[in-house]
This record gives C-alpha cells, sequence and structure tokens, in this order.
C-alpha cells in the first residue's frame, strides 16, 4: 500500500513538474520560489467570530513579533492561523482579518470560502498551501480552542524525524472505508492502511494533498481531521 502510495505521488509530481498545477507551462528551476525548509509546520484553524480565542492563544502558547520570527529561524516552527475568506469580496469580515493581520503578521490566508461545512475542504487546502509555502518534516492541524506545548511537541516528533512514514492523529481504516454501504465510504480506502493501522506518509501524504488539490477529498469531518496535540 506505501509502495503504492509513493509511486502516485512520485508520478503526479513529475507530471506536475512539466506543467503547471493549471495544466500551463510549468516555469524553470531558477524561476520558481524556494520553499523556506521548516521542522514543524502548524496551522491553528479558525474563524471570523473567533477573535477571543486568538488573542488567548497569543497570550499563552503562540510567540509574537520577533519571538515568533525567532522560533522558525532557530527551531523550525512556523505557526500560522489559518483562514480563508468571506463569500462576498472585501466585506468587513475580511477587512477585519486584514486589520489583525497588519498588527500580528500571523495568518496564514487559504483560498476557501468560510464555512462551517467545508471544514474537511478547509483542512486540504491548508495541508496543500503548507506544503507548497513550506518544506517541512511534519504538518499539524490544530483548532483555536486547543493550547499546545510547544516544547513537548517538538520533542515528541524529534524522535519520529529518521522514519520516513509518520501520522500521528485520528484515522479510521478497515470496512468503516472499504464497506460500501457505509456512511464513511471512500473509493480509495487502500490509501488509508489496512484495517487496525493508523500510519500513514506523513510528507507524502500532505504532498498527495498537494498534488491533488482539484480532485478527490479524503477527509469527512470529524473522523478524518488530523490533528496533533500534547
Amino acid at each position: 500500500m506505501i509502495s503504492t502510495l509513493q509511486m502516485e505521488v512520485a508520478a503526479t509530481r513529475s507530471s506536475q513538474e512539466l506543467t503547471g498545477m493549471d495544466g500551463s507551462q510549468a516555469m524553470s528551476g531558477t524561476n520558481q520560489q524556494k520553499k523556506k525548509k521548516a521542522f514543524i509546520v502548524i496551522g491553528i484553524n479558525t474563524a471570523f467570530s473567533s477573535r477571543k480565542r486568538r488573542d488567548s492563544v497569543r497570550e499563552t502558547w503562540m510567540p509574537q513579533g520577533d519571538k515568533l520570527q525567532q522560533l522558525e529561524k532557530e527551531k523550525g516552527i512556523v505557526i500560522r492561523f489559518m483562514i480563508g475568506h468571506s463569500a462576498t469580496s472585501n466585506s468587513i469580515l475580511d477587512r477585519a482579518i486584514d486589520s489583525e493581520e497588519a498588527q500580528h503578521n500571523d495568518f496564514l490566508r487559504l483560498e476557501h470560502v468560510e464555512g462551517y461545512h467545508e471544514l474537511s475542504a478547509k483542512t486540504k487546502i491548508f495541508f496543500s498551501t503548507a506544503v507548497a509555502k513550506w518544506d517541512a518534516e511534519f504538518y499539524i492541524k490544530v483548532d483555536d480552542d486547543v493550547h499546545v506545548n510547544l516544547g513537548m511537541l517538538a520533542a515528541t516528533l524529534a524522535r519520529h524525524r529518521s522514519k520516513p512514514r509518520v501520522y500521528i492523529g485520528c484515522m479510521k481504516s478497515g470496512p468503516v472505508l472499504s464497506n460500501k454501504n457505509v456512511k464513511y465510504h471512500e473509493p480509495e480506502y487502500w490509501k488509508f492502511g489496512e484495517e487496525g493501522k493508523q500510519v500513514l506518509p506523513s510528507r507524502n501524504w500532505a504532498d498527495l494533498c498537494h498534488l491533488e488539490r482539484s480532485s478527490h477529498i479524503y477527509f469527512h469531518k470529524p473522523t478524518y481531521t488530523p490533528q496533533v496535540c500534547q
């Protein structure tokens, strides 16, 4: 299963190196923007109405200003609130986020229309966007009501750095995906491992989200939303 997934990722990547994501001719290597190296990229899922939650995160575990930049440079840990945009262009909601971003510079804006019933798509777009922007060893999604122990998280993941395929989170496998009569049937269930296994290729899996951004969505909220927190 793992080797098949790796072959699929490699084949898709090779194809898209020749043509752009939209089918246009790809830019040469010298013109492509070089991705930033990172140890961990953490995306904090947030909403327009969650300003108090964001401020709570900023006041507790998420460094601010120069300390946030220092964390990225010295530890390779990138932290961003991830949010899309409203259905109405340049709405008061979007302008409020623009103002907050100008103040804190800690957002990752997604090409996604915000909405509770679109959380699974938002998660996939986050991973796709993060992979395109950073070359990280781990990509993590948490919610804005989760307070993360960064030291414990970094120490835990550091123990897995030498492993080529690591997945930590909630992921179902087996009949809950393969059985056509169940709610969460997934035609490509083989990509999630055999029954009882909860391991996926972390970097390859994030790559797959990026390479297949416009195709099938593999998340079913809340069962399949990956989360890592300590």
